[in-house]
């Protein structure tokens, strides 16, 4: 309960003459009686009551008829017994539905009002009602809530009909539904509504609108004249499935079975030139680097075509990226992956192949499409026939969980001079997948 006091005056409203020195006795009569009947200030308290869960706040109500409860009653039925009986009920499963009647004494007409019926219903409420006592003999000013936070409308009912079901005929006759609220409050926001306000609106329709008859048995006519790739249908559900690059299963060849052209784009090749331009300066290649790329460093050096060793350069710049890339947004970030810098293509390009959460962590399931592309770009190093030791200290992965990404792949691996190597045979042969068993 808030309390506070304040100062207020209440007084007639009252206009006063020009003054005249040819008033009447009776007029400056008049003029004093006015003044007498001036009402003196009042220094009250005032004290704001909140909803008591135990009490019923009072109800307020008007007739629009314009039927008076204290005048327009039977004046014998007055000298008897109360000239105004007030009755409110409550639904049994619905308690917050409120209904007021009030019956005359002496009228077989009775007013009812309700809370969610009628004018309840013709639009959110943007303000709060009290209703205001005030004790002149305690000098105190009590304002306290109403009933539901609305006056209600008491309309005339003859005594003895179905009134919980009539409404009145100045509003619709049932209760809104739901989506003729929202189709009510659509209507509103186009008209008065901002810019932002209506395109958010037109956005959430589009979301929520329903399938039209007429424009599903178009779409179906149409799409019986579509021819379906199945194998094309079945390959890409598998590389979602597999978490792999885009692939090739009538490849004859390695390199044409995952085609470099469809991992590092044509317009990204120009971004890739860091370590190249590191060996054109003769620089110390730096420890930020990957021990896979340090390690076949010289490599580069025993190329003799510009071309081919420009573009494995480019192949180990990608490499170093997709590693860092991993590190910065894994569980327990490497150190030296926070100061690595990325081309802006290619961390817009990251940002989309492989999205992170909300904590920018990556799924477990991008985590492996990730290393898919970098092993795939390590065959493509070690001219498809590579060892996987030290890619695997790279991507922070076992032996065991590496092998089975290989696995997935297509690879097999091999033994030669004490050496596991892997290898990707052609056509490609992929393990079955094994479905999920449903709880």
């Amino acid at each position: 309960m808030a309390e506070d006091t304040k100062s207020f005056e209440l007084e007639d409203n009252h206009y006063s003459e020009p003054d005249s020195n040819l008033q009447s006795p009776a007029k400056k009569k008049k003029k004093s009686e006015k003044k007498k009947k001036r009402v003196p200030s009042v220094n009250a308290k005032i004290q704001v009551l909140s909803n008591h869960p135990q009490k019923t706040p009072p109800l307020v109500c008007y007739f629009p008829s314009g039927f008076d409860p204290h005048k327009d009653v039977n004046e014998e039925a007055v000298e008897e017994q109360d000239s105004v009986r007030a009755r409110v009920y409550r639904h049994k499963n619905k308690p917050n539905r409120m209904q007021l009647v009030v019956s005359p004494t002496g009228s077989n007409v009775d007013f009812v009002g309700t809370n969610y019926l009628g004018e309840a219903t013709a639009g959110k409420q943007h303000c709060s009602y009290g209703l205001g006592v005030l004790d002149k003999a305690t000098q105190s000013l009590k304002i306290v809530p109403i009933a539901s936070n609305m006056i209600f409308r008491l309309d005339p009912r003859i005594r003895g009909s179905d009134v919980s079901e009539m409404e009145s005929p100045s509003v619709e006759n049932e209760e809104l539904s739901v989506q003729e609220k929202a189709e009510k409050m659509r209507e509103l926001t186009n008209l008065y509504g901002t810019k932002k306000s209506i395109n958010q609106a037109k956005k959430l329709r589009s979301l929520k609108q329903e399938d039209d008859p007429d424009t599903k048995k178009d779409l179906d006519g149409k799409m019986k004249n579509v021819v379906v790739n199945k194998e094309a249908l079945e390959s890409t559900g598998a590389q979602i499935a597999r978490n792999i690059p885009t692939y090739n299963v009538s490849a004859t060849t390695p390199r044409e079975a995952y085609p470099l052209d469809k991992i590092i784009l044509k317009g990204e090749w120009s971004y890739l030139e860091d370590l190249y331009s590191l060996l054109q300066e003769e620089a110390e290649i730096s420890a930020k680097y990957p021990s896979f790329v340090r390690n076949r460093i010289y490599k580069l050096q025993d190329v003799q075509d510009e071309e081919e060793k420009k573009q494995l350069c480019s192949i180990f710049s990608y490499i170093t990226h997709l590693i860092k890339y991993k590190d910065q947004h894994s569980m327990g970030d490497v150190a030296s992956a926070k100061s690595h810098k990325f081309p802006s293509m290619i961390r817009q390009k990251f940002s989309s192949m492989f999205p992170t959460s909300e904590a920018r962590r990556l799924s477990t399931e991008t985590i492996n499409l990730l290393i898919s592309h970098v092993l795939v770009l390590t065959l493509f190093a070690d001219e498809f026939s590579s060892d996987p030791s030290d890619i695997a200290k790279d991507l922070r992965t076992s032996p065991y969980d590496l092998r089975l990404h290989f696995d997935n792949l297509g690879c097999k691996f091999i033994r030669k001079n004490n050496l596991s190597l892997v290898t990707l045979p052609t056509p490609l042969e992929f393990p079955e997948l094994r479905q999920k068993r449903r709880r």
